[in-house]
């Protein structure tokens, strides 16, 4: 079969690309050779000792108190400010930003020549979503600093054909009880307007009864929603699946028999997270607590058993519903598919600050361990630990267990949306130098 026109001219962008990117690469190593010649080396060992410094410093910040802390946060201000003075004084700033621009160029272009070939698949979309005649949408109207009034959630909704139910009461409600009572009422679709615990909550019960799920974000965060593809900044369109939807098959995870559907932490984070003075100050709270914490004199010694590998004493572990992208160890990014099965974890041990200062290498780092697996056990030398679920404060008892349900959500989004998150591929210069070498034979 003879290539498509459209194959072609995909095959010649990707090889102009790839040597536009070296011809970047070329351009600044020349930079600096032409104009900083062989104080080049100082300038590279300059901005790596400030960096270097600079995250060692913020490890002594969060592992201190007093007057070392104050020190730690002066040296932490001062050495990219002596780096850019280095630099300033020699006359080479301008020699440094073209150089790095010129990388970041190189980097762009060859990740988007690589990307086609190496980047993940999204989730593919099953089916039209099927006409709804009693969709049901629970909302809570205080979630998000008030979005289902803001945006007119309600009304849109009802003018669609949903039944709404407002959680306006000042008293706790039981929302998955709430939930199936609809169900058994003949509810053909369950949706939650709120945040991602409230999601988790109803989710649970739709994949239980084999329910189609909506999601509108109306939460603070929305990582849901967002790793969906769907418009976090007008929660309204959201409801336009009902309308004009499709389907998506999604995983749930588990933790202790509780659902999630971003993550569970575990540790640091989840121990501060308890204290009751977070909410009304959360910087001040988590200054205090984290040198103990990160000391161990106080909190739960924790081990996990992802899969057929044991983790022992991790400061902070998360674990999430699939892997976030390699280039975020933290969770606060994205993840690229909800399909795939699998759980993320990953763990984060840090007991020096030249260890602190190799987190810049990101999951690369001696400091963390990531993994992947369909199920992980989580102990401790305490009866109950807490636990942040999907940013949720709870304690579980020991051990925890938590697994990933695959499929187990048919969740129902517009048909036009933003778009589910695809992740940058690895910059891989041989793949990069091959590509651009590449002649289309006629």
């Amino acid at each position: 079969m003879e290539p498509t026109t459209q194959g072609q001219g995909q095959g010649r962008g990707q090889r102009w690309l790839a040597r536009a990117s070296l011809a970047a690469a070329a351009g600044a190593v020349l930079v600096l050779a032409a104009f900083a010649g062989m104080r080049t080396f100082t300038l590279l060992g300059a901005g790596i000792l400030g960096t270097a410094v600079t995250a060692a410093a913020v490890w002594w910040v969060l592992s201190r108190r007093g007057p070392a802390r104050y020190l730690a946060l002066l040296l932490a201000l001062a050495a990219p400010v002596w780096v850019l003075v280095a630099y300033a004084r020699a006359h080479l700033v301008w020699v440094v930003l073209a150089s790095g621009g010129l990388w970041l160029l190189a980097a762009g272009a060859g990740r988007a020549a690589l990307g086609p070939r190496s980047s993940p698949a999204p989730m593919p979309e099953e089916t039209a979503a099927p006409a709804f005649h009693r969709p049901v949408l629970i909302m809570n109207p205080r979630s998000g600093g008030g979005k289902v009034d803001r945006f007119g959630l309600r009304a849109k909704a009802e003018r669609l054909g949903a039944d709404v139910v407002l959680l306006e009461g000042p008293e706790a409600v039981d929302v998955a009880a709430l939930a199936r009572e609809r169900a058994a009422a003949g509810a053909d679709l369950l949706g939650v307007a709120g945040g991602d615990g409230t999601q988790a909550l109803v989710a649970d019960v739709a994949a239980e009864l084999g329910l189609p799920f909506l999601v509108i974000p109306a939460g603070t965060r929305n990582h849901f929603a967002l790793d969906l593809g769907l418009d976090r900044e007008d929660p309204a369109k959201a409801l336009d699946a009902l309308a004009d939807g499709v389907q998506l098959r999604v995983d749930l995870g588990t933790a202790g028999g509780r659902p999630f559907v971003n993550n569970v932490s575990f540790g640091a984070y989840a121990e501060v997270v308890q204290s009751p003075a977070y909410r009304d100050g959360k910087t001040r709270t988590t200054l205090d607590l984290l040198p103990d914490l990160l000391a161990r004199h106080k909190g739960a010694e924790l081990t996990a058993r992802v899969g057929e590998h044991e983790l022992a004493d991790p400061q902070a572990l998360l674990v999430s519903n699939n892997p976030y992208g390699a280039h975020d160890i933290a969770g606060l990014g994205r993840r690229t598919r909800l399909d795939g099965g699998v759980l993320g974890c990953v763990a984060v041990r840090v007991t020096s600050a030249a260890q602190a200062a190799g987190l810049l290498r990101g999951s690369r780092s001696a400091g963390v361990t990531t993994r992947t697996a369909e199920s992980v056990v989580v102990d401790a030398d305490q009866d109950s630990i807490p636990v942040g679920l999907d940013g949720e404060a709870v304690r579980m008892d020991v051990p925890v267990r938590i697994e990933v349900r695959p499929g187990a959500l048919r969740v129902i989004v517009p048909r036009q949306r933003p778009g589910t998150y695809r992740e940058r591929p690895p910059l891989n210069w041989r793949g990069v130098t091959g590509l651009a070498l590449t002649v289309r034979r006629p």
